[in-house]
């Protein structure tokens, strides 16, 4: 893609999620340039572009899945190599964002290591940030330049608009902290909204248990929201107190499938009846269950990309602005 004398688009992607690397350059109508990336006897990572990359708008994508650490390097060194090429301008496509949970200091002594994230690729090269449903917004201010926060909202409340009775659905906080998510969720689909109050059990040391659910849900659909799922221990247990309360029927949606050991199991067993998420981290055949829809994150991806690169308006992706 390339605007006359003035632009040259050029798609990049590490080997973490290539698969969705392939989906979002077929959507922008570009081909990922040529990349050479191996990895040393010792470990280490070597990044080398095939083709020029001089004068270039640059997007680089990786998702920062397991192993975390040698995807989130890779990214960087390929950053490095990108502004070493001479790139006019490089963005950083992260669809999850790498330690995005330590985002302030919960205790004395600890690092807030989303800050320490974006100031690497800050200084690899990184002239922009885009990703997709950040643990936290103020991850935003981390960076300094530009980060494009996108959310998956509409590709999953599009999916299930289709297949629930709006009228008979509440939408459900697992935990205080996604109850402003789970507002904007309410707001957009209108229905009610409840949410899962936890209190530390005073007689087992470092457990917490589900006290209360807070809202309408007897006789009712109710779909909890989330940005990731990891152990699935929170939401699991949040779906069983919903039909302890009454609730006839339990849907998770959440964005980010990391699905640590023993998340799979926990939700094959558990009481809810689909778990609903996006492609933005690969996901393994073992990782696959029947109750498990998975939505793709690259047409949204793609048409931030052209946005971007066209000096259109990202925002007008969520808010219907031209």
């Amino acid at each position: 893609m390339k605007q006359p004398g003035e632009k040259n688009l050029m798609l990049f992607s590490g080997r973490a999620h290539p698969e969705l690397a392939e989906e979002v350059a077929k959507h922008v109508g570009v081909s990922l340039t040529p990349t050479k990336l191996i990895d040393f006897a010792n470990g280490e990572i070597y990044a080398r572009y095939l083709e020029s990359v001089r004068g270039c708008d640059a997007f680089v994508i990786q998702s920062h899945t397991t192993p975390i650490n040698k995807w989130i390097m890779e990214q960087l060194i390929m950053v490095d190599a990108l502004k070493r090429a001479s790139a006019k301008r490089i963005t950083v496509v992260m669809p999850f964002f790498g330690y995005s949970r330590q985002d302030k200091k919960g205790r004395g002594r600890e690092p807030i290591t989303a800050r320490l994230i974006a100031d690497l690729f800050k200084t690899a090269g990184a002239d922009r940030l885009m990703s997709i449903d950040l643990h936290t917004s103020q991850i935003q201010g981390f960076f300094d330049g530009p980060v494009d926060h996108l959310f998956a909202m509409p590709v999953l409340e599009s999916y299930l608009k289709n297949k629930l009775d709006l009228a008979n659905t509440t939408v459900v906080s697992p935990d205080t902290g996604r109850v402003r998510l789970s507002e904007r969720w309410a707001d957009t689909l209108g229905t009610p909204l409840a949410f899962i109050h936890k209190r530390r059990d005073l007689d087992v040391a470092n457990s917490v248990k589900v006290n209360e659910v807070v809202g309408k849900v007897r006789g009712r659909t109710c779909v909890l929201i989330d940005d990731m799922i990891d152990t699935a221990g929170t939401i699991c247990k949040a779906a069983d107190a919903l039909y302890e309360q009454g609730a006839t029927n339990v849907i998770v949606a959440a964005t980010h499938a990391v699905f640590s050991d023993p998340a799979v199991d926990r939700l094959k067993n558990s009481r809810i009846s689909e778990v609903i998420v996006t492609n933005t981290l690969p996901l393994t055949q073992e990782s696959r269950f029947d109750k498990l829809t998975v939505l793709s994150i690259a047409p949204l991806i793609a048409r931030a990309i052209t946005e971007i690169f066209q000096d259109g308006s990202v925002t007008s992706l969520f808010e219907g602005d031209t």
